[in-house]
Order: structure tokens, then C-alpha cells, then sequence
């Protein structure tokens, strides 16, 4: 799992449903370490995500994820996407593209259930675990399938404070590993404890980025200000009237 040099994205334009949801978005990414995409609901943060995945296509514009090379890439939902089948079953469905032996896909399965401490949960329902487990699960999915680029999209949002810290602790490790990561999330206070870049979006463009102490304690764009201080919905219907 190597770093990836860079990401870069110019131009790009998205729309669905007659809106324009990402206007001309230009933005470079760091290949490594937790970068963390903040901002109002309908900034376009998660289709930003679905973006760089390949998940939707735009109407115009680039992404280039490294220098050439195919970087292989995995994403964890806000909520778990799984089979009605055991948890390991999970794990090795992923595995299936990615032509490995059968041997192999075992030893990937056992590591990856392992690496989040699902191993003695391998043979139970996946619909069965809690709601941490299944996106711990989702993580350990993810993580065989040895990405360089990990996209999360929320994936904390619906876990309680326990659960929560264990994801946060996976996912700093795979960053500490060599995956770059990006990040959707809500909460600043996950923003401040796994991220090292934060990009700011309001209305399909970025409005700001840099590093997470200048970007949490002294934000320089009105609507990165408005939106770290909990004001982005007042300031918005204010200038709207």
C-alpha cells in the first residue's frame, strides 16, 4: 500500500436533476495522511467523494490520481453496503476482481477481519452485528482489497461514542500504513483528531484549504468562518432576503 503522489482535479462540473451540484471544482490533494472535506449539507461534499471513486461521471472537467499508475480505490459508506451472508463472505466478495488465488483470498480475509477484530465473528450473519461491527466490516472490506486511496463518506455518522473511537483508531492506523484518505464528515471535533488538510466547499467549489489548525482557528473565507461556527444556515437565509 503505497502512497499516492497526488491528486488533482480541474474543472469539474456536475450536475443532476437540472442543479448544478460541483461548478467548476479545482482542487489538488495530498497522496497521503487524512485529508478531511468539510461544509454545508449540499456543498457537494459526498458527491465530490463519489466523484474521485468513478461512482458518477462528469459533465466536465479531470480527476488524476497519481502520476499514471492505476491506484486502486475503496469506499465506506455512511451506512454499511452488505450481503446476506456471513461476515467473512463480506470480506471475500471484494476480493473476487482482483484475480488472487484461492489460498490467498482466505489468508486476505482472515487479515482483514483480524485487523478490525472481527476474526471471531468471521462466520456470523453480517446483518446480524451491530451497527459498529458492520462498519467496522465495511472498513475490513475496504482494507483487503489493499487500496492506495481510502474514500469515507460519514462513516461514523450513525455510532455511538464507543464505536465511533474504534473506527477513529482504524482508520488513523490504515492512514499511519501508507493509504491516503479522504474524508467526509460533520464532525470537526473527528475533523481536528484525524486530519492533517482540510478542503472547505460551499456550493460545489472550494472556498478554502490548508492545514487543520489554521483551517479551525482561523479561517480566512467568510463561508468557511460562517460554517465552523455552526452561522452557514443563517448567513445563507440572511444574504438570500
Amino acid at each position: 500500500m503505497s502512497a499516492v503522489p497526488s491528486i488533482r482535479i480541474e474543472g469539474l462540473r456536475y450536475e443532476a436533476g437540472g442543479r448544478t451540484i460541483i461548478d467548476g471544482l479545482d482542487l489538488v490533494l495530498p497522496g497521503r495522511g487524512i485529508t478531511a472535506i468539510i461544509g454545508p449539507n449540499g456543498a457537494g461534499k459526498s458527491v465530490t467523494l463519489r466523484l474521485i471513486d468513478g461512482l458518477l461521471r462528469p459533465q466536465a472537467g479531470t480527476i488524476r490520481i497519481g502520476e499514471g499508475e492505476d491506484v486502486r480505490r475503496a469506499f465506506v459508506f455512511q451506512r454499511p453496503t452488505l450481503i446476506r451472508a456471513s461476515a467473512a463472505r463480506n470480506v471475500a466478495v471484494a476480493l473476487a476482481p482482483l484475480g488472487l488465488t484461492r489460498a490467498e483470498r482466505k489468508d486476505r480475509v482472515e487479515a482483514a477481519l483480524r485487523r478490525v477484530g472481527l476474526f471471531d465473528r468471521a462466520d456470523d450473519p453480517a446483518l446480524k452485528l451491530s451497527g459498529g461491527e458492520q462498519q467496522r466490516l465495511a472498513l475490513a472490506r475496504a482494507w483487503a482489497t489493499r487500496p492506495g486511496l481510502l474514500l469515507l463518506d460519514e462513516p461514523t455518522a450513525s455510532l455511538d461514542p464507543a464505536a465511533t473511537e474504534r473506527m477513529e483508531r482504524l482508520v488513523a492506523e490504515m492512514a499511519g500504513e501508507g493509504i491516503a484518505i479522504i474524508l467526509v464528515s460533520h464532525n470537526l471535533g473527528q475533523v481536528a483528531r484525524l486530519a492533517q488538510e482540510v478542503v472547505v466547499l460551499a456550493a460545489g467549489r472550494v472556498v478554502e484549504q490548508g492545514a487543520i489548525r489554521q483551517i479551525l482557528s482561523q479561517p480566512h473565507s467568510p463561508e468557511a468562518k460562517a460554517y465552523i461556527r455552526g452561522e452557514y444556515e443563517w448567513v445563507s437565509t440572511a444574504a438570500a432576503s
